[in-house]
């Protein structure tokens, strides 16, 4: 086919990028009915392709950089970007992507592509392999603010324990901007119970404490666990116990 190694070159494509490609709007449209039949692009969802590998049939690029091409300013988070860095513990079929713009739910290829409401505009940059993710950094606060919803409790804390480093000079800088009183206390919390591995200073949990706030929170949503006079939480006495033996609701933590 016409133009398929600069299609393999773009990876994830749209009608608009066929356009300006070959200069037509009825060539683009052509162009795209001959490669849907032939087998040399799939449709991702509607007016987003992807070009195939003649070898093996399989899309020439990573479902990553797919996630990061469903939206204009769409990028990998949460369970995916740990997976992306390679410290995610279970294999997951869910690809959380982060935009502006809303998109329904699809799947593709065997993944499940889902809409996350972006949160800040920090701590998002475009690899060397095309692929918009959030930094680990970003990640981490992201899986702390919506574990309930993504991974659950254990699998957030398994993927902690897999990173190699955190920068707490970009973990304040996003806390600032994420502006959530309860996140202050669940990252304090969390990652107190880290703080030798990632060499997190005291200072860092000052300030953390600093905006807490003097109500006290749940960090589960089924309502267990032991108050945390520090950062005025309810959540578990000994959190690194639940990567062990999971959470019981009925279990006392």
């Amino acid at each position: 086919m016409k133009y398929y190694n600069e299609i393999v070159d773009m990876g994830c494509f749209t009608r608009e990028d066929l356009c300006l490609l070959t200069g037509n709007y009825n060539t683009a449209n052509s162009l795209i009915r001959y490669a849907l039949r032939s087998g040399e692009i799939k449709a991702v969802k509607r007016d987003l392709y992807v070009a195939i590998d003649l070898a093996d049939k399989e899309p020439v690029v990573s479902k990553f950089r797919i996630a990061g091409a469903i939206t204009e300013t769409g990028y990998v988070s949460h369970h995916a970007a740990f997976e992306y860095y390679g410290c995610a513990n279970q294999v997951s079929y869910q690809i959380e992507v982060s935009s502006d713009k809303r998109f329904t739910p699809f799947d593709f290829n065997g993944n499940t592509y889902v809409f996350m409401q972006s949160r800040i505009p920090d701590g998002v940059s475009k690899r060397q392999d095309g692929v918009r993710v959030t930094d680990m950094e970003r990640t981490i606060l992201d899986g702390i603010n919506d574990f309930d919803k993504v991974m659950g409790i254990e699998e957030l804390l398994r993927c902690i324990m897999l990173i190699p480093t955190l920068d707490e000079t970009k973990l304040l800088k996003y806390l600032a901007a994420y502006q959530k009183q309860a996140m202050y206390r669940k990252v304090g919390y969390i990652l107190r119970n880290f703080q030798k591995e990632f060499r997190l200073s005291d200072a860092f949990f000052g300030e953390c404490a600093a905006h807490i706030g003097k109500s006290a929170r749940y960090l589960l949503a089924h309502k267990t666990g032991v108050f945390q006079r520090e950062w005025r939480l309810i959540a578990p006495n000994d959190l690194l116990s639940v990567t062990m033996k999971g959470i019981d609701e009925d279990a006392d933590i």
